[in-house]
């Protein structure tokens, strides 16, 4: 049960990361104040899921795996069709990375069954209003 509450976590702490990352890095190339907004709102869901999964693997001493590389996509200039579909793309690569580690792993304990579905529903939602910008 432990290791599978792990992999949970992990992958969760490693999913938090990489899109924290990735919407910090599309920021900069942000000017539709709409989008800015719904960006800051997905991320600052993400830092709180991430202080979460960070308080749950210290109780078993560890401190989560660093994300995988990321292909990073460099924006010339502000284009927010562009922009949210990169988010997108990220949102369902999450979801997929998060239900497959949930479905693999039953035997996890409900703490981190419950972080890893609100992860999911995080990205759910961030996908969602994305679509207005597509």
């Amino acid at each position: 049960m432990e290791e599978q509450t792990l992999h949970i976590l992990n992958e969760c702490s490693s999913g938090c990361k990489m899109a924290i990352h990735s919407m910090q890095q599309v920021l900069e190339y942000v000017e539709n104040e709409k989008l800015e907004q719904v960006i800051m709102a997905a991320e600052r869901k993400h830092k709180e899921i991430a202080a979460r999964t960070a308080k749950a693997l210290t109780c078993y001493g560890e401190k989560g795996k660093k994300p995988g590389a990321a292909e990073s996509k460099m924006l010339i200039r502000d284009d927010s069709s562009q922009i949210a579909k990169i988010m997108t793309n990220g949102c369902n690569m999450g979801i997929q990375s998060i239900m497959e580690v949930l479905n693999e792993n039953p035997e996890a304990d409900r703490e981190s069954k419950n972080i890893a579905g609100d992860l999911v529903k995080a990205e759910e939602h961030f996908a969602d209003e994305l679509k207005a910008f597509l």
